[in-house]
C-alpha cells in the first residue's frame, strides 16, 4: 500500500495567479493615485494608526485569497493510496535433508558437513519468499520437520532446530524421498522440487530409492540430488571411553565414507532433475545457487488505485473568503477609489 497525492486536474493551478495578481494590481493602482497638499499632515498620523484604517485592503485580501483557493478546488486535489497485488505461481519446494551419523564428518571446516548444510539451505529459503518450501529429515527414518509453507521464520526456526541424533542412525534415502513426495501430494503448484541432500549410501529403509523415484516421476516432481563431502577417509568425531579414567570423551578420527553417487545421479536423471557434488562448503552454496536459477517463480503485479476528494473544504474556505469580502467592501470597509 502506497500513499499518494495528486491533483486531478493540474491546469486550473494556473489560476492560482489571479488572487496575487489582483492585489499587486490594486496596490500598483493605489501608488499611482495623485496626491493632494494638505497643510495639516501631522493630524492625519492619527488617524493612519486607527483600526479602520488598517483594515482597509482586508475585502482585498480576502478576495485574492478567495480566488487563489477556488482555483485550487477546481484543480482538484486528491488523497489516495495505491494497491499493489501481488499474484504468484511459485515453486512448491521439499528440501530431504540426511541427518545420519556420517553427517558429522568434519571435511568442511570449520563445521560439520550438516551445519554447513544446514546454512545453506537457509540462505536458499530465504531467497525465494513467494515459494512454498518445506523440510524433511532422514536417517534410518524419516520425518516432516515442516510441509511446505511461504512462512520463512517458521520454516528457519525448523531448520535450526535440526540435530545429529534426532532419528535413529542409518541413510534411508528412498524413506526420505517418499516423505517429501507426500508432502507435495496435495499440491496445485505449476512446478513441485525436492532437493535431496545426502553424503552417504542407502542402507535401510522400506522403501527402494528407485521404486521412490519412479513415483516422483508419475507425480512430475523433479529431483534435484546433491551429494555432500568426498568418498574415502575423513575426520569423525567419535565418543570413546578413556581408560585410565572411565571418561567418556570425544575424539577425532579417520573414518571410511562412501557416497552412492550413481544411484543419486540415476534419481536426478529419471526425474528430470540434475545431480551436484559438494566438496566444500563454497561448492555447496554454489550448487544452490544453481538450483535457485533453475526454478525461477513467475511472478504477477497488479496495482489499483484508490483517491479521495480534497477539494470540497477548499471550495468551502473559497467560497466563505469571497463572502467575507463582498460583506465587507458592502460594509465600506474599502480601500477609497482613486
Amino acid at each position: 500500500m502506497i500513499d499518494g497525492f495528486r491533483f486531478q486536474e493540474p491546469l486550473w493551478l494556473w489560476g492560482a495567479l489571479a488572487g496575487p495578481l489582483v492585489l499587486l494590481a490594486a496596490l500598483l493602482r493605489q501608488r499611482r493615485a495623485p496626491a493632494v497638499a494638505f497643510p495639516g499632515v501631522g493630524r492625519l498620523r492619527a488617524i493612519r494608526r486607527s483600526w479602520r484604517v488598517r483594515l482597509l485592503r482586508l475585502p482585498l485580501a480576502c478576495a485574492a485569497v478567495g480566488l487563489t483557493l477556488g482555483a485550487v478546488a477546481l484543480a482538484r486535489p486528491q488523497q489516495g493510496s495505491v494497491r499493489k497485488d501481488v499474484t504468484t505461481q511459485g515453486v512448491d519446494i521439499v528440501i530431504a535433508l540426511d541427518v545420519s551419523g556420517s553427517m558429522a564428518a568434519e571435511d568442511f571446516q570449520p563445521r560439520n558437513r550438516l551445519t554447513v548444510a544446514k546454512g545453506v539451505v537457509a540462505g536458499f529459503v530465504e531467497r525465494r519468499p513467494d515459494d512454498r518450501i518445506g523440510l524433511v529429515i532422514f536417517a534410518a527414518k524419516s520425518l516432516t520437520k515442516s510441509p511446505p509453507t511461504t512462512d520463512v521464520a517458521v520454516l528457519l526456526r525448523q531448520l535450526e532446530d535440526v540435530r545429529l541424533d534426532m532419528l535413529p542412525d542409518g541413510t534411508a534415502i528412498g524413506s526420505g524421498l517418499a516423505t517429501a513426495l507426500t508432502r507435495l501430494r496435495r499440491s496445485q503448484a505449476r512446478s513441485r522440487v525436492i532437493v535431496l541432500v545426502t553424503d552417504g549410501m542407502n542402507n535401510t529403509g522400506e522403501i527402494d530409492p528407485m521404486t521412490a523415484a519412479d513415483l516422483a516421476r508419475a507425480m512430475e516432481v523433479r529431483v534435484y540430488t546433491v551429494a555432500v563431502g568426498r568418498e574415502g577417509p575423513v575426520p569423525m568425531p567419535v565418543r570413546v571411553q578413556d581408560p585410565f579414567t572411565g571418561q567418556v570423551v570425544t575424539r577425532t578420527v579417520d573414518m571410511e565414507v562412501h557416497v552412492d553417487e550413481k544411484l543419486l545421479g540415476e534419481i536426478a536423471s529419471r526425474t528430470g532433475g540434475e545431480f551436484f557434488q559438494a566438496t566444500d562448503p563454497n561448492s555447496l552454496r554454489m550448487i544452490f545457487e544453481q538450483i535457485d536459477r533453475l526454478e525461477k517463480s513467475e511472478i504477477k503485479q497488479r496495482t489499483y488505485r484508490r483517491y479521495r476528494e480534497l477539494f470540497p473544504p477548499v471550495l468551502a474556505a473559497c467560497a466563505g473568503l469571497l463572502a467575507a469580502a463582498g460583506a465587507l467592501w458592502g460594509s465600506g470597509l474599502r480601500v477609497a477609489p482613486s
